[in-house]
C-alpha cells in the first residue's frame, strides 16, 4: 500500500511517499516559504536530490507541487497519482475526542477546527494541507494522525491541571502532550528489537529535537509526559523555555509591558537553548561554544540534561521499576555528549552507561544501537525515530478497518454495560491461610462471565487509612490473589492503585486481607481496572476485532458518552460485556440496562 504523508507548518510542507509493506521511502520532499516569491523546494528521491527556487503561492501550491514531482516525466516516481491509496496528514491536537487516528470527514475535521484555541499555531495550517489535499486527490481516503492520540491512556491524575476543575471541564485546559507517534513508534520499536511484548515492559521515551518530550509508558500506555496543553510546557527546547512559575507571565507583562503576543513570541521562539545560550537553537553549535568556554553555552547544555535527568527519575518513580530508557529525535541520535551527561548518575534506575558503546555508534540495519553496559539491569537504546513510516501505518489501518468493516460493526455491535465495585479474586494458598485448611468457596449467584460467580464468604480490606469490610470474593480460584478497586476506595484505604487490565500486576501496590481464620498480607496484586470488553473469538471475527484492540464505545441516550481507551479481551469462556467501575458508571450517570455501540477502533494490535 503506497501512502502519501503530508506535514504542513506555518509557511512549509514537508511530505513522504511510503509503501508500508516494505517501511520503504519511495521519495519526498519539502517546500519551505510558502507565501514568498524565493519559496525553496528540496526533492529527495533514492540518492538524488534536486533544489529549486520558485514562488509558492500557498498550500495548496505547495501540495500541487509535490504532486506534479512524483509524476514527472523525466524521473517519475509514480506512474500516475491513482497509485497511491490514502494520504495520512499529521495533525498536533486532537482534544479530548479525537483519541486515535480518524478517517477524515467533515464531523472530523469540525473536531480539528474546535482545538485551534489550543493549537493556534498548527490546527489551522494542518486544516489547510487537508483541503488542499482533498481537492487535488478528492477520491482517496485522508486519515488525520494525531499527534496528542497516543497520550489519550493518561490516567486524569497525570492531565489535569491544579486549577478551578471546571475549566477542564468546559473549557478541556489540561494536559494532553505531543510527539506521540515518534514516542509510540520506537516504544513498539525497542520491544521489537529485544523480543518482548509490549505489555511486559515499562519504558522512558526521550525524544529530543528542536522540540523535546519525554513520555512514560507502562506495558504498552502512556501514563505520563512533558508536553502539556501545549508543547510548551516540560523540557528545555531549541527555542521554548519548557517548565516556569506561571507567574512568571504575569511578571513579564506588568513589569516589562509586554503585550500577550510578544510573551507568546518569548516563550516560544526566544527562549530555551537559544535564549540562554544566546547563540543558537542547534545544539552542535553550542556545544561547539561551550567547548570553547562560552559560559552562558555550558549553563544552556547543563539546563538541558538536568532537566531532563529530573523527569527521567520522577517518571521511573511513576513506573516503579524501568526497563527500558529510549533516546531518540536528532539530538537524542545524534549527541553522545547530552546522552552520556543524561545518564550520569541514575545508577540508582539501574542504568549503566558503556562509554565506548555511545561513542562509537554501531547502529544495526533497525536502526537501533545499545549504549548500557553488560551489568545495566535498565537497557538504554539509541532508536531512529520514523514519524513518517508511523503515520503510514496508522493510515493503512485505518483505511483498511474502515473499509472492511466499521459502518457494519457500528451498526451491529451492541454491548452491555456491567458495573463494578470492589472484589477479590484468591489464589488456593491465600484462601487457605484465610479461611482454613482445604477450604472451598461457597456459591451464591453466577455473574456475567461464564463459570465465574460470587462466593458467600468475603474478606476485609485494611489499607493505611482506613478498612473496608464485606468485601466479596469472585470465584472460582486463580493463580494469584488479586483486589480490584475503584479510585474512591483507593483514596479511602490510602493506597496508589494503578490503572491496570486483569493479571497486570508488576509494580502494584499490596494490602492486608482479614479472613475468618487469619490476617494475610499481600506483597502486590491491587489495582484499578482498566475499561474493558470481554467477548468470544466468534464475537471477535464477526466484528473485526482482535484480542488486545483498543476500541471507542459509544453510550446512547439523553447524555450521549464516549469512552476511549477500552481494552479487548478474547476468550472463548466469555460472554459479551463491557465492564465499567462503578465511579466511571455514576459519573456517566448510567442507568442498568446501559449498552455500548462500537464508535471506532483505537489501536490495532
Amino acid at each position: 500500500m503506497i501512502i502519501l504523508i503530508i506535514n504542513c507548518g506555518s509557511s512549509s510542507l514537508k511530505y513522504d511517499l511510503i509503501n508500508v509493506q516494505e517501511g520503504e521511502k519511495l521519495a519526498g520532499g519539502l517546500v519551505e516559504n510558502i507565501g514568498q516569491k524565493d519559496s525553496a523546494h528540496t526533492f529527495m528521491k533514492d540518492v538524488q536530490t534536486v533544489k529549486e527556487v520558485k514562488e509558492v503561492k500557498d498550500h495548496l501550491a505547495a501540495v500541487r507541487l509535490a504532486l506534479n514531482n512524483l509524476v514527472a516525466k523525466d524521473n517519475p516516481v509514480l506512474s500516475n497519482l491513482e497509485e497511491i491509496q490514502a494520504v495520512g496528514h499529521r495533525v498536533v491536537h486532537g482534544g479530548e475526542k479525537m483519541t486515535s487516528s480518524r478517517v477524515i470527514t467533515p464531523e472530523v475535521k469540525e473536531q480539528i477546527k474546535k482545538c485551534i484555541d489550543l493549537a493556534p499555531l498548527h490546527n489551522p495550517i494542518n486544516l489547510a494541507g487537508i483541503d488542499a489535499c482533498q481537492e487535488l486527490m478528492p477520491n482517496i481516503p485522508h486519515v488525520a494522525v494525531f499527534d496528542t492520540a497516543f497520550h489519550s491512556s493518561m490516567p486524569a491524575r497525570a492531565y489535569v491541571y491544579g486549577i478551578p476543575y471546571n475549566l477542564y471541564r468546559d473549557h478541556g485546559f489540561r494536559r494532553y502532550g505531543f510527539h506521540g507517534t515518534s514516542h509510540a513508534y520506537v516504544a513498539n520499536k525497542a520491544a521489537e528489537y529485544l523480543g518482548k511484548e509490549m505489555n511486559e515492559l515499562n519504558i522512558i521515551s526521550c525524544h529530543l529535537g528542536n522540540g523535546a518530550s519525554i513520555c512514560a509508558i507502562e506495558k504498552g500506555r502512556s501514563i505520563d509526559t512533558s508536553m502539556g496543553l501545549t508543547p510548551l510546557e516540560g523540557l528545555i527546547m531549541g527555542t521554548r523555555c519548557g517548565d516556569i512559575d506561571p507567574a512568571l507571565v504575569l511578571v513579564l507583562q506588568k513589569q516589562l509591558g509586554l503585550s500577550i503576543d510578544e510573551t507568546d513570541k518569548l516563550l516560544n521562539k526566544q527562549s530555551g537553548l537559544t535564549g540562554i545560550s544566546g547563540l543558537s537553537n542547534d545544539i552542535r553549535q553550542v556545544m561547539e561554544e561551550a567547548n570553547n568556554g562560552n559560559y552562558q553555552a555550558l549553563l544552556a547544555i547543563q539546563i538541558f540534561c538536568y532537566r531532563l535527568k529530573k523527569y527521567i527519575g520522577a517518571y521511573a518513580a511513576v513506573l516503579g521499576h524501568l526497563d527500558i530508557l529510549i533516546f531518540t529525535g536528532g539530538i537524542g541520535e545524534n549527541s553522545k555528549g547530552i546522552r552520556a551527561r543524561t545518564c550520569q548518575g541514575l545508577d540508582l534506575m539501574g542504568v549503566a552507561l558503556d562509554e565506548m558503546k555511545n561513542i562509537f555508534r554501531n547502529p544495526n540495519n533497525s536502526g537501533i544501537f545499545e549504549i548500557h553496559s553488560d551489568s545495566s539491569k535498565t537497557k538504554v537504546l539509541v532508536v531512529k525515530t520514523r514519524e513518517d513510516l508511523m503515520i503510514a501505518r496508522e493510515t493503512a489501518t485505518r483505511v483498511g478497518y474502515q473499509q472492511a468493516s466499521e459502518d457494519r460493526v457500528q451498526e451491529e455491535f451492541k454491548v452491555p454495560i456491567i458495573t463494578a465495585d470492589q472484589h477479590i479474586h484468591l489464589c488456593q494458598e491465600d484462601l487457605e491461610k484465610l479461611f482454613g485448611q482445604g477450604y472451598t468457596l461457597t456459591k451464591t449467584r453466577d455473574i456475567s462471565q461464564p463459570g465465574q460467580f460470587v462466593a458467600e464468604e468475603t474478606l476485609t480490606l485494611i489499607g493505611p487509612r482506613d478498612m473496608i469490610p464485606h468485601v466479596r470474593i469472585i470465584g472460582p480460584v486463580r493463580e494469584k490473589t488479586q483486589v480490584e478497586i475503584t479510585r474512591t476506595e483507593e483514596c479511602r484505604l490510602g493506597i496508589d492503585a494503578p490503572l491496570r487490565l486483569s493479571g497486570e500486576l508488576d509494580n502494584t501496590p499490596g494490602i492486608v486481607l482479614e479472613g475468618n481464620e487469619d490476617r494475610i498480607k499481600m506483597e502486590k496484586g491491587v489495582i484499578c481496572p482498566l475499561r474493558h470488553i470481554h467477548m468470544t473469538s466468534e464475537d471477535a471475527k464477526k466484528y473485526s476485532l482482535c484480542n488486545q484492540d483498543v476500541v471507542r464505545i459509544k453510550i446512547p441516550g439523553e447524555r450521549e458518552v464516549i469512552f476511549g481507551g477500552v481494552h479487548v479481551r478474547v476468550s472463548d469462556k466469555a460472554k459479551l460485556a463491557m465492564h465499567l467501575d462503578t465511579d466511571e458508571a455514576n459519573a456517566a450517570e448510567l442507568d442498568t440496562n446501559a449498552f455500548g455501540l462500537l464508535d471506532g477502533v483505537q489501536e490495532r494490535k
